[in-house]
């Protein structure tokens, strides 16, 4: 049963051919994401990822990794963008229980990414779920 504290982490890293992928699937074509010329001329001096690609390992997370029994229902997130993340480089997602409600069968998850490299957090939020087979206390 999960408890306020409870965590889980997934350690991650994309490469260019799925941020391309990924461009294509959403529509986002951003040249940003995918043309050098323009990453190198950016204040970052190299493409970024997509932002929501970056906080898909939450969806990842809570969807395959983390307890799924098939019952989990996604309904909230909200999301900070702290820094760019880029290609190639190790990240790790972070959720972590941080209030449950038993009453709706409801927890509410602390969500952050972190570069493996440096520590520095990238992305920060919040995610509400609700399972009602599982989340009964």
């Amino acid at each position: 049963m999960l408890q306020p504290g409870d965590e889980f982490r997934d350690v991650f890293s994309y490469t260019q051919e799925d941020v391309e992928t990924y461009a294509r699937v959403s529509g986002d074509l951003n040249p940003l994401h995918i043309d050098p010329a323009v990453g190198k001329a950016s204040m970052f001096g190299r493409n970024i990822i997509h932002g929501f690609l970056g906080a898909s390992v939450f969806t990842k997370i809570f969807g395959y990794l983390w307890n799924n029994d098939g019952h989990v229902v996604y309904l909230s997130q909200n999301i900070k963008w702290l820094k760019p993340m880029f290609v190639d480089t190790q990240y790790e997602g972070v959720v972590t229980v941080k209030e449950i409600f038993p009453a709706k069968n409801r927890i509410l998850y602390d969500c952050a990414v972190y570069n493996k490299e440096t520590g520095e957090q990238t992305i920060a939020g919040e995610a509400l779920l609700m399972n009602k087979k599982s989340y009964v206390w």
